[in-house]
């Protein structure tokens, strides 16, 4: 039950509370530090009176900052609780639609074959991508129209689960450059990692140096931390090279994503 009660999309789904007080959280963050409680409430359907309780709670327990009446502003933890909550609704969210709702009007997949208009055909996730071939797979689906293999191909009428995991995220931790940067890492460790996987990003100049010295280039570079997440949820092994003081903040973003990771020791002995 503890677990339960420390997860945010457990608490903002099950708690009208701690959902209005979200909510209450991005209105002050989006209009600071003018703050209307008339116009927040009117948006939320409750009564001024409530909305004054829940900012007079928001500044006691330090999520948002009084400047006098009418003035509020969110505070660094304030936007860290937003920021948790968010992030475990995203996640949901993704789990909905790319788990569960499975009856859509046509998804886009990449024809293994020339396929026939009107032909049943099995649907599948690999490399990252939807496919469609003459195989049974656990998802079935009808062509809409005809494709040569290697083309775009619109399904309808899917019917079943398409059979698909998260893929595992490999984390290698990379020193800031007033700790030595790339030249503390061991480049055969760091290939012989990148060698396994499918997707490598880097974050930060000493993570695409320290790449580059393993003789390799990463896929990714400027949002690395979101191409890395994104291919992890389609399925593919993936890596993430990134500097040590970003590193923690990464894990985060994992775990609230409920992605499978494991850490590389880079140091040179």
């Amino acid at each position: 039950m503890k677990a339960k009660e420390n997860d945010p999309l457990y608490i903002i789904l099950r708690s009208k509370r701690e959902a209005t007080k979200f909510q209450i959280l991005v209105e002050v963050a989006e209009h600071q530090p003018s703050v209307r409680q008339q116009e927040i409430a009117e948006k939320l359907g409750i009564t001024p009176q409530a909305v004054s309780e829940y900012i007079r709670e928001l500044v006691d327990d330090e999520m948002v900052r009084s400047q006098g009446r009418g003035s509020y502003t969110i505070t660094h933890k304030g936007v860290e609780w937003v920021i948790n909550n968010a992030e475990a609704l995203e996640s949901y969210a993704k789990h909905v639609t790319r788990d569960i709702v499975q009856q859509v009007s046509v998804w886009t997949a990449i024809a293994d074959c020339n396929i026939r208009s009107g032909d049943l055909v099995g649907v599948y996730m690999k490399d990252g991508f939807l496919r469609a071939s003459y195989r049974e797979k656990s998802a079935m689906g009808k062509a809409i129209a005809s494709a040569k293999g290697g083309m775009d191909i619109g399904i309808s009428n899917l019917t079943g689960i398409i059979d698909h995991s998260y893929g595992l995220v490999h984390v290698c931790k990379v020193p800031r450059i007033q700790r030595g940067g790339s030249q503390k890492v061991s480049a055969e460790i760091l290939r012989d990692t990148l060698e396994k996987v499918s997707y490598v990003g880097a974050v930060g100049i000493e993570a695409d140096i320290a790449v580059k010295n393993a003789g390799m280039e990463p896929d990714i570079y400027f949002g690395a931390r979101e191409g890395v997440i994104e291919g992890a949820i389609h399925g593919m092994e993936c890596a993430l090279v990134i500097v040590d003081e970003d590193f923690t903040d990464f894990l985060k973003r994992l775990e609230t994503s409920g992605l499978r990771y494991v850490i590389h020791d880079l140091i040179t002995p």
